[in-house]
C-alpha cells in the first residue's frame, strides 16, 4: 500500500476530537463517510445509529451539529477548512429531536417504495 499525501488544498475538519480531511467539492456528509465514519447521531427512542441516507437533503437523518449550530443537513453542507462537527458525546445531537421523527417516516416511506418498484413486500416496523 502506497502512502498518499495530503493534497495542498485538503480541508481538516474537526469530528468529536478527531480530524477529518475534506476535499474541496465534498459535503460534511461525503467527508465523514469517506472518512470511514457511518453514523453521527443516534435516535432517541432505541438508540439506532442514524448518517446518510438519502445523501440529497430529503430525509434528515444526517442532521449534524456544525460549529455550534445544530439541526444541520451533513449531506447539504458543504466541507470547509476547521468545521467543528458533532457534540462532544455521542448520543446527545441536537438533531435527534426536529428530525427524528421525519428522518425516520423518509426512511420508512422510500424503503416501501423501493419494495413496491422491486415487486417485493417490506414490512412495517
Amino acid at each position: 500500500m502506497t502512502h498518499r499525501e495530503p493534497r495542498p488544498d485538503t480541508y481538516r475538519m474537526v469530528f468529536r476530537g478527531a480530524v477529518v480531511p475534506a476535499e474541496p467539492g465534498q459535503s460534511v456528509g461525503a467527508a465523514l463517510t469517506a472518512a470511514g465514519i457511518r453514523d453521527w447521531r443516534v435516535t432517541r427512542k432505541g438508540g439506532r445509529p442514524r448518517g446518510l441516507f438519502c445523501g440529497i437533503g430529503i430525509c434528515f437523518d444526517c442532521l449534524i451539529t456544525v460549529d455550534g449550530v445544530p439541526d444541520r443537513r451533513a449531506c447539504l453542507v458543504p466541507a470547509a477548512d476547521g468545521l467543528r462537527l458533532g457534540d462532544d458525546e455521542p448520543g446527545e445531537q441536537a438533531g435527534e429531536q426536529a428530525g427524528e421523527q421525519a428522518g425516520e417516516q423518509a426512511g420508512e416511506q422510500a424503503g416501501e417504495q423501493a419494495g413496491e418498484q422491486e415487486g417485493g413486500h417490506v414490512p412495517s416496523v
